[in-house]
Parts: structure tokens; sequence; C-alpha cells
């Protein structure tokens, strides 16, 4: 069963007992948390450290960014250090963030505030002013920038448990929806092919065959079956296999040679993706022998001519677990 991947994001040294709570917490509500001084983060040698921690995220589904009073390692992107350029890489990719920063740092940003151009001054909770620089541009964002202060790890993880039972509601108000939805969605559908139906007609009677054709097209059951596979949430549509090619390579899916294919007449796409490996099925008689989508009624359509299989990878690199000497920041 898949689950949900929380990266932990702060200083190492300063705030070392906070990551160990979390990381216990987190494991007892069964999610997988992500924390570079256990070796979760693959490292690899064609770049910077730092760029496969941010490279990570991308895979992770929550971030946790713990902000105290220590700087940290410096970016390569000037003035950030890693652990905020974490946060900064998670807010651009969308991700749910949720910002904690130590209860002393917080109330001396508003001296910061007031004094933040008067030269040689200097701060207590913090060891470098770009901390407070960088919160200053966090709680001006617009949107996801919710920060709560904390002690102790215990403030931390009392606030996560009432942010994910919230969470957890709203995600059993909208699966008890779900029907309601899609008979919403299925009536919407239904009603605007009538509607193109007698467009098409009313308007261009001499192209009559032709007009069926493309509201047919348009209306293709691949589209629906695909769209509910890979779980997508907007409308499809390809007239080809090029165009579909393009399509599913843009979802970092890549094409199976046809001698590695299980089946002579099912073309195959092959993605990994959160530790899975996505095999997208298609029979070559969807497409006719010039590549062009085939017309199918739902009452031709097979639903057996497309597939998707969900299966773990063969395991290709080795376990990395780092010591406090090897942490990067």
């Amino acid at each position: 069963m898949a689950k949900p991947r929380i990266f932990i994001s702060s200083t190492y040294y300063d705030l070392k007992n906070v990551r160990a709570d979390l990381e216990r917490y987190i494991r007892e509500c069964g999610y997988e948390p992500v924390l570079n001084e256990r070796g979760n983060i693959p490292y690899g040698s064609e770049k910077k450290l730092e760029e496969y921690c941010y490279k990570e995220i991308e895979l992770c589904d929550v971030l946790l960014s713990i902000i105290g009073g220590r700087f940290g390692s410096s970016a390569e992107e000037a003035p950030y250090s890693i652990s905020q350029k974490e946060l900064k890489t998670a807010l651009e990719l969308g991700k749910p963030a949720y910002i904690f920063v130590e209860k002393n740092v917080l109330a001396e940003f508003r001296t910061f505030e007031k004094n933040k151009d008067v030269e040689g001054i200097q701060y207590v909770a913090v060891d470098d002013p770009r901390v407070y620089q960088f919160l200053g541009e966090i709680l001006a964002l617009p949107i996801n920038n919710p920060v709560a202060p904390f002690e102790t790890s215990a403030d931390v993880i009392r606030y996560l448990k009432e942010q994910w039972a919230g969470l957890f509601q709203r995600l059993l108000q909208e699966a008890s929806r779900q029907k309601e939805y899609r008979l919403i969605e299925n009536m919407e559908s239904m009603t605007t092919t009538l509607k193109q139906l007698v467009t098409f007609l009313s308007a261009e009677k001499t192209k009559g065959d032709q007009a069926i054709r493309d509201i047919l097209l348009s209306n293709h059951p691949i589209f629906d079956q695909i769209r509910k596979l890979l779980d997508i949430p907007y409308r499809i549509f390809f007239t080809n296999l090029d165009e579909f090619e393009a399509w599913i390579k843009a979802r970092n899916f890549e094409s199976v040679g046809e001698e590695h294919w299980d089946e002579d007449d099912v073309m195959e796409w092959l993605s990994t993706h959160r530790k899975k490996q996505w095999l997208f099925k298609i029979a070559k008689d969807v497409f006719d022998e010039d590549g062009r989508l085939r017309i199918f009624t739902p009452e031709e359509w097979k639903p057996e001519l497309v597939r998707l299989e969900v299966s773990d990878p063969t395991p290709d690199a080795s376990d990395f677990t780092p010591s406090d000497d090897d942490i990067p920041f």
C-alpha cells in the first residue's frame, strides 16, 4: 500500500532531537519520513549533493520545514541556505508545506523588521540575519505560508495531528460525494455530445457523415479510460499515435522497444515513480495502419484494449547511510 512520503527539512545539529521525534511520530502514523541523515536520499556523482535533496522533494508528498536560529550550509543559489532552498523548491512545486519557527526566533523577527536597515546590529536568537530575511519572504507569500511557532517537538506534533485529522475528515467527505460528481460529469459529457451533434448536422447537412465521425472521435472511450487509469483531472484528446506518444512522454513515460513487449500486438510505455514501475499498454488495433486512432462507439469498445500494470522495480542501487560526520548540512 502506498504511504505518504514526508520530507523533513531543517538544519541538522541544532534541531537533531526535533528531527528524531518527528521521524518517530511519522513512522507511528504509518507514513514514510525522508531525512538525509538516515540515507533516505540517494546521492549520485553527477551533481552537487544539495541538488539530490531538491530532486527528492519532487517524489515526496509533504514537506515539514523546521526553522531555528542556525542558518546552516549555504546553497549554491545565494543568499539562501540549503534548508531554505528545500522549502522554496517545495513551494515552487506546489507541494503542501508545513512551516514551524522557534518561538524566540519569531519573537525577535519583529525587532529585525524595525532594524533591518541598521548596520552592525547583532541578534540573539539567530546566528545570521539571513534567517530573518528568508522568514520575511515566507511571511509575505500570498498563499501556502502558514507559519506555526514552537518551543518543543511536542508543539510541532500536536499541530500536525490537528492538521492531518482535518485533511482526513475532508477526504472522507469528498469520497462520499464521488458518485454525485461522476453523475454530474457524465450528464455534462452527454449534453455536450448532443449539442455538438445537433450543431454539426444542422450547419453541415452535406457533411453529415464526417460530422458524426468528428463527434465520435472527440468522445472516444479511450480518453475516459486513460484519464481514470492515470488519475488525470483534465480532458485528454489525440487523433493519432504520434500525438499520443508526445502526450505520454510528457508524463515521464518512455516507449518500450517492440522486442521487449509482453505481447506482440500490445504496445508498451514504462515509467518509474514513487518507487513503483508503471507499465502502460495499448493494443495496436486501437490505431489503424497509418497510426490514426480508430473510431469506436461505447458499445464496440473493450476495456482490455488499454491497461495499466503497477509493480515494484528491480533494485539497482545499494543502500547508503551516512554518519553524522558525512552529513552535508
